[in-house]
């Protein structure tokens, strides 16, 4: 029985050394001088902090940041909204018709975003959507969908349906049914919603290059890639830009991370 558990000590400690290392080469790198050529696997003996400054100026971190913060919020909020209220009656009534919508946004998931970037293109220039906010949004929130109304109906399946007719009895609504009993209960699932769709659509970049080529409304990632061309690779204002664009993602995790993973097991339970 020990044995066993040591192994799977061992292997616990072997799966986040290989989740830490990258953000450890991550460190090192931002913090060395271009001409220094020692190992990225060591710690250098200084703070080489001309890289973020250099990394912030050069490649407008600062407005980056705040196209970041943009897109991201209304997404996941958007996200939340219409994956919650769409969740509902997948998941109370279970008719033949809520199961076959249900069945069409989780086949929604096998089609790559990337697969229809053409079409998906002439499609952004015949509505007006390039170069706009709402545009990348609407994106976001469309290929977001349907794994936040998987989660969302997983999880308000596991509700017991008598706190539903309890209110019901009391006098409320559809949508004060919703509203004051089913969105409290919400919490684990809707930080997970928050994680999983957060980070991806903060870290977007296949999206972001295409939709949003004005210079003024670069994200991030968009931003970064500047630092790289045919002739100057500069690693180290990367490294620095990475790891500052990593920061507030990493905040918002620890912040919920308690409710992550009882919202993402118990929004897979029941689909």
């Amino acid at each position: 029985m020990r044995s066993s558990q040591k192994w799977k000590n061992f292997y616990a400690l072997l799966i986040c050394l290989i989740h830490i290392l990258p953000f450890y080469v991550l460190i090192t790198t931002s913090f060395k001088a271009s001409d220094d050529t020692s190992s990225k696997w060591i710690m250098p003996g200084y703070l080489y902090w001309d890289n973020f400054q250099n990394a912030w100026r050069e490649a407008n971190l600062g407005s980056a940041f705040i196209n970041n913060t943009t897109v991201t919020s209304i997404s996941v909020a958007l996200l939340i909204i219409f994956g919650s209220i769409a969740a509902y009656p997948l998941a109370r009534h279970r008719t033949a018709w809520n199961k076959f919508i249900y069945m069409l946004f989780i086949s929604a998931l096998i089609v790559p975003p990337l697969t229809i970037l053409v079409p998906l293109y002439k499609f952004m220039v015949d509505i007006g959507g390039m170069n706009q906010f709402w545009g990348i949004v609407l994106l976001h929130v469309t290929f977001f969908l349907p794994i936040t109304i998987f989660l969302y109906t997983g999880f308000i399946g596991t509700i017991p349906r008598e706190l539903d007719e309890a209110a019901m009895i009391d006098g409320a609504g559809r949508f004060e049914l919703f509203y004051k009993v089913i969105l409290p209960l919400l919490k684990p699932i809707t930080a997970t919603v928050i994680i999983l769709a957060g980070v991806q659509i903060w870290n977007d970049y296949q999206f972001s290059v295409f939709f949003l080529q004005k210079p003024a409304m670069r994200t991030i990632t968009v931003a970064l890639s500047s630092f790289f061309g045919q002739y100057n690779n500069n690693i180290g204002w990367v490294a620095a830009g990475s790891f500052m664009g990593a920061m507030p993602i990493a905040a918002v995790y620890l912040f919920l991370q308690k409710y992550f993973i009882h919202g993402l097991s118990s929004g897979a339970v029941k689909g």
